[in-house]
């Protein structure tokens, strides 16, 4: 399904689950943060999981990192990327 915005909630009608249909609950979409996100580093260094399109937005230093925030609550950032120096 997705993730509903801040603040909106998700709604459907209960023959959805009654025909079958099932809804589960993941955070981050299931990965294991300790197990799995190593692995998925490994995979983009060595060129084998391209995420660069996936980032919408690039901030520089820590000035900007409310703006990160932001961008991500508009809906209009995919991934936002801070780059601190």
């Amino acid at each position: 399904i997705g993730v509903a915005a801040a603040g909106h909630e998700l709604s459907t009608r209960p023959f959805q689950l009654v025909t079958g249909r099932v809804w589960k609950g993941t955070a981050f979409g299931g990965y294991k943060s300790r197990s799995d996100v190593p692995k998925l580093v490994d995979q983009h260094l060595a060129g084998e999981l391209p995420i660069d399109h996936f980032i919408t937005h690039t901030f520089k230093g820590v000035g900007e990192t409310n703006k990160a925030i932001d961008a991500l609550h508009s809906g209009d950032c995919l991934r936002a990327v801070v780059h601190y120096e």
